[in-house]
């Protein structure tokens, strides 16, 4: 499962964007600021919701995204903080854009304070590092790390996160397990006042380009309003949405960026027993995605039943899909599309 932590300064909204994505109002850990509150979330799919008007499923199973509520990285709690950071698959960085009491918005400021506590942390982690295997009398210690190492503390030292130094296929290789925090895929979260929604707000195009170059996407969202939204009955939230200019809510955008920053993709199984999403890595071949169903089903694979969802759509039914050639068998090299139905036949 993809686990997510959100990060933000005081007053961000980050809390409040925890609860829009989750629809909780405690989660894991609600009690005090200094705590992590974790909750597991669905994952909005319209393909899910197209199979199940379909199929009719006694279960559907769609993706699900754990999120974390991160305390921010205040003073005497650093250790803490990355305690609960490393084991994140990937941040969510909360930006303020509008005004409180806390000062104007400023969400390149907030945005460098953020990214500079994660390069501090990873400078650290690397000098310790090269300082223990030069202390190290042991031949064993792993000394092929030492060129890449230097690498990194050189451009962590100028303030570069370590996503943008590159590595040679060698010296990633040998720092496999050193869990670089400013190296973790990225979203950028700008947390919008309900009148600069659709609006320009200080800095946007600033923090635009910053995004672009580092290769993060960017949402924009105003987390207090669709969070009303969401406590609406279910038949009122779309066209209350539509009214304001909301063409996707906050949950599905923030969701389709962390899959995209981290290369995931979603592929189903479908029926009358059940309608499922798998999450797998982009270019992940039939037999390894045979594998995150069971190991048995990788083991004794055989074929696989391909179809896609657009061609589902557009064809109607499996019958148009057969007639059209567009329902296909597939062997185990064959790399798995976003949006891919598949039957795995196997034998063990």
């Amino acid at each position: 499962m993809l686990t997510c932590g959100i990060v933000g300064l005081p007053g961000a909204g980050k809390s409040t964007l925890f609860n829009l994505l989750t629809q909780a109002e405690g989660g894991v850990g609600f009690g005090t600021k200094k705590e992590a509150r974790t909750q597991v979330a669905s994952v909005p799919d319209p393909r899910i919701d197209y199979f199940v008007d379909m199929f009719n499923p006694k279960k559907i199973s769609p993706a699900q995204i754990q999120f974390t509520d991160l305390p921010g990285p205040e003073p005497g709690r650093g250790r803490q903080f990355l305690d609960q950071v490393r084991p994140c698959d990937a941040l969510i960085l909360v930006l303020r854009a509008f005004d409180s009491p806390l000062g104007e918005t400023n969400p390149i400021a907030e945005l460098n304070e953020l990214t500079g506590e994660l390069v501090i942390a990873d400078w650290e982690l690397v000098e310790k590092r090269l300082e223990r295997i030069a202390a190290s009398k042991k031949k064993t210690e792993d000394r092929s790390q030492i060129p890449a190492l230097e690498k990194l503390a050189a451009a962590l030292e100028e303030g570069k996160p370590a996503k943008v130094v590159e590595l040679t296929e060698e010296e990633a290789k040998s720092l496999e397990g050193l869990e670089l925090l400013s190296a973790k895929p990225t979203v950028v979260v700008v947390n919008l006042a309900e009148d600069l929604f659709g609006q320009n707000y200080p800095l946007q195009e600033e923090l635009q380009k910053t995004c672009q170059e580092s290769n993060w996407p960017l949402v924009e969202i105003c987390a207090q309003l669709e969070l009303e939204i969401a406590a609406l009955p279910p038949q009122e939230r779309e066209p209350f949405l539509a009214e304001i200019g909301i063409s996707q809510p906050g949950i599905d955008l923030v969701a389709q960026a962390a899959y995209s920053s981290l290369d995931l993709i979603s592929y189903f199984t479908v029926g009358e027993d059940e309608v499922k999403a798998w999450t797998i890595n982009r270019g992940t071949s039939a037999q390894d995605a045979a594998g995150k169903i069971h190991s048995d089903i990788a083991r004794g694979f055989i074929r696989a039943e391909v179809y896609h969802y657009d061609d589902l759509r557009e064809h109607k039914n499996i019958a148009g899909l057969r007639q059209a050639g567009l329902f296909r068998l597939e062997g185990k090299e064959y790399i798995v599309r976003d949006g891919d139905v598949i039957n795995f036949r196997f034998n063990v």
